[in-house]
């Protein structure tokens, strides 16, 4: 069987990053998706690394040219997930594991909707998610109180998502993900479906 999809959304705090992180010796040959963006780096990011970064000229020509699974605009800039490094981790074998909000799924359940398998990863409460943002201090109070009104929003899309994973103990948050990283990789797609049928067939 080709690869498969995993998207992960959720509030900014939720834990997904860490979860992904202890999970990593446990899940098999994967490949992080790293999205592309038109903002300048930020200090210390690396251009493949922590983003694909590139000129909103073409950002633009690759959107024309359908060349992204998901794209939006925040902030005056684009973010999106180019379809060619996932494309070649599919026909690798490899788990895809997708980190991107609301929206981002939304489009690419349109694209590839009979390859992906999706969670939503959440503290408990809005009131713990409040005191991990604060916890951080890494964020000033106004972007605090905008990713509390994201994660307001982002929580009324819970029931577009496969799994829920409620990040109160980490340690069960990680066995939960590592118990789906397997689930995902046995969902085959129908065009994987179809091509293992015909080979079962030919079989005599």
């Amino acid at each position: 069987m080709s690869g498969a999809i995993l998207i992960l959304s959720g509030p900014s705090g939720a834990g997904k990053s860490t979860i992904i992180q202890r999970a990593e010796p446990l899940i098999g040959d994967f490949y992080f998706s790293i999205s592309t963006t038109t903002r300048a780096p930020r200090e210390g990011e690396k251009n493949g690394v922590d983003y694909y970064f590139t000129d909103p000229e073409s950002f633009e020509r690759e959107i024309a040219a359908g060349e992204f699974l998901e794209y939006a605009r925040v902030h005056g800039n684009y973010y999106g997930t180019s379809l060619r490094p996932v494309r070649e981790a599919l026909e690798e074998g490899k788990l895809v594991i997708f980190d991107i909000d609301v929206q981002g799924h939304r489009l690419a359940r349109e694209r590839m909707g009979d390859r992906i398998t999706s969670a939503f990863i959440t503290p408990p409460s809005l009131d713990e998610l409040e005191r991990r943002l604060r916890s951080r201090s890494t964020d000033d109070e106004e972007t605090i109180q905008r990713r509390l009104q994201n994660a307001r929003k982002e929580i009324e899309a819970l029931e577009e998502y496969d799994y829920l994973i409620v990040n109160d103990d980490l340690d069960q948050a990680v066995e939960e993900f590592v118990a789906l990283a397997r689930t995902a990789r046995l969902k085959p797609g129908r065009e994987a479906a179809r091509e293992f049928r015909e080979r079962w067939n030919s079989l005599g």
